[in-house]
């Protein structure tokens, strides 16, 4: 009976994870999106201050998130990102109950990218 529980929870563990990509945001180019989506989930406020060129701005701490991605696609990809990872954490995993099936949290935010940039 303990193997049964054990393989279930690995089984369940396993797929939970295979949903969560990540990539690294200094890795990311301008080529991704032309495969999805690059969504900015800071405030409007940390978005007029700069952003990555093409991002959609969908403010996380907005009560209508989920709402703007209604019309979207499930199966494109959608990159996320923030200031520095937690809130495109949050996003990601949200987007991923709603059922998109390639959401891609770009680690290190805005913040690791302009330290790139300069």
């Amino acid at each position: 009976m303990k193997y049964y529980f054990l393989m279930v929870f690995f089984l369940v563990y396993v797929v939970g994870m295979s949903q969560r990509s990540t990539k690294l945001i200094t890795e990311f180019s301008q080529n991704d999106i032309k495969k999805g989506i690059l969504v900015d989930v800071r405030t409007p406020e940390e978005y007029a201050d700069g952003h990555l060129n093409n991002a959609l701005n969908i403010n996380w701490l907005d009560d209508n998130f989920s709402h703007h991605f209604e019309s979207m696609s499930k199966d494109r990809t959608i990159y996320v990102y923030c200031k520095k990872g937690g809130r495109s954490a949050k996003a990601q995993e949200k987007l991923i109950s709603l059922g998109f099936t390639n959401v891609i949290n770009l680690e290190g935010g805005y913040d690791a990218w302009l330290g790139v940039k300069d």
